[in-house]
């Protein structure tokens, strides 16, 4: 575990990046951010997890971290007795878990549950969708009190690095650790910054400087979609987009398989997982 503190004082606030060593945006997002040397308002606390793994390219060593929480510092597997130290390093801060998928190449947020918290950081991120985790966060990081975990994109892509860049200081931006950047009376940047496409993209990406918070859809997960052993699966669905009864969203070989109910898929992928597909979810709401 690779540990970063930025600012004078005791972090109330932490980022978090590479809890599997198989997804190194976080790791490459960290970094960069690091590597800038930042001015910060307030002390943060960005943290490398899983440093081993990394090295092997591999989600975990021994056991999943982000399912070993909240982990013993006596345990035999790397994961649980790092998942123990882990933990102990971001309490008492609002946690920014950064992660990348096999299913879905736009960045969105993973919530146990929209609270205060990450109702007034949600709409500031460069997302469109967050998911409650529901009763699915058992062992996960996301169980810490205000953690707001995000999918940087597709795992292992530069798109993904990036993305997670932007959202690192979109997050810090929201918790005041970072400045917001001043927008002039003619819709600029102050301070002479050229009103370019470049400045206009990187305020887009950020989503500050302007005066409407991002909408984004809330999506809350229901249930698991198993997967059976196979030696080929695909998919038939988009995450996010809705299932009708009787469609066919999967097969595994030869077997399909067929919507007994409406849902929209989140996280459906044929590969990304060993023994599902993925999960069922519904549509709740947007925020704000």
């Amino acid at each position: 575990m690779r540990i970063y503190e930025l600012g004078d004082g005791t972090p109330e606030v932490s980022v978090v990046g590479s809890i599997h060593g198989d997804e190194p945006c976080g790791a490459r997002a960290i970094e960069r951010f690091v590597a800038e040397d930042p001015d910060v308002e307030r002390p943060v606390k960005l943290i490398v997890a899983n440093e081993e793994a990394l090295a092997a390219d591999e989600r975990y060593l021994d056991d999943d971290l982000n399912r070993a929480f909240p982990g013993d510092p006596n345990a035999e597997s790397h994961e649980r007795r790092l998942a123990h130290d882990l933990g102990r390093e971001v309490r008492g801060t609002t946690a920014f878990s950064i992660h990348s998928t096999q299913s879905y190449a736009e960045p969105f947020a993973i919530v146990d549950a929209v609270d205060a918290i990450s109702r007034s950081i949600l709409p500031r991120l460069p997302v469109d969708v967050a998911v409650e985790t529901n009763h699915f966060a058992e062992g996960r990081l996301i169980e810490h009190a205000h953690t707001i975990e995000v999918e940087a994109g597709l795992q292992k892509s530069d798109e993904a690095a990036d993305n997670a860049y932007w959202l690192i200081r979109a997050f810090l931006t929201a918790t005041n650790v970072l400045p917001a950047p001043a927008v002039a009376s003619d819709g600029g940047r102050e301070g002479g910054a050229p009103d370019d496409a470049a400045s206009q993209t990187e305020d887009d990406r950020l989503k500050l400087g302007i005066p409407e918070e991002n909408s984004l859809d809330v999506f809350r997960l229901l249930e698991r979609l198993p997967k059976p052993p196979a030696d080929q699966y695909e998919v038939h669905a988009t995450n996010f987009e809705p299932v009708v009864a009787g469609e066919t969203f999967a097969r595994a070989d030869a077997e399909q398989f067929v919507a007994d109910r409406d849902f929209y898929p989140i996280l459906l992928s044929a590969y990304g997982y060993a023994d599902i597909f993925g999960y069922a979810g519904e549509k709740v709401g947007t925020l704000p």
